[in-house]
């Protein structure tokens, strides 16, 4: 009989409705050809909710809003915006849609899949600021399949 796969950790941050929206989300980008990675701390010091690139580069942050009061208390979604080629706000079928700002993008997710109801404005990141994020988002993907593989591995020095 064959093993269950390995579990990634859960960070125990998340509520079970924005695990769920990251879920959809993670899924409808997949189907898009972007690779993923969940919580994300970046050079600004913020932690990125998803953050997805594709075979050409492309990078863009969804950040998931699972009530209008998350919406209400998070002013910080504007600074990931010199992170990403795309920035989008992901939400259950439940959010008023009409409170999300238009200058980002608009997913609705459930945990089965997702839908882009909003694409963003074009917007080029900086070469420097493209690099740092493609190695942040390689080495936390590494790191995570390694520690899938070895759970009792020492910790990253």
């Amino acid at each position: 009989m064959a093993a269950a796969p390995p579990e990634a950790p859960v960070d125990g941050r998340q509520s079970e409705a924005a695990l769920a929206i990251a879920r959809g989300v993670r899924r409808l980008l997949r189907a898009r050809g972007f690779a993923t990675v969940t919580e994300l701390p970046l050079s600004s010091g913020r932690r990125a909710d998803v953050v997805g690139v594709n075979g050409d580069g492309v990078l863009l942050i969804v950040e998931i809003k699972s009530s209008v009061a998350d919406f209400r208390a998070d002013h910080k979604w504007r600074d990931y915006a010199a992170h990403c080629d795309r920035l989008y706000f992901a939400v259950d079928a439940e959010m008023p849609l009409d409170i999300m700002p238009e200058e980002a993008g608009l997913i609705v997710a459930d945990s089965y899949g997702g839908e882009i109801l909003r694409e963003p404005p074009a917007r080029a990141i900086s070469p420097a600021a493209r690099r740092a994020v493609l190695l942040r988002f390689a080495l936390a993907a590494a790191d995570r399949l390694h520690r899938l593989a070895d759970p009792g591995a020492p910790p990253e020095t």
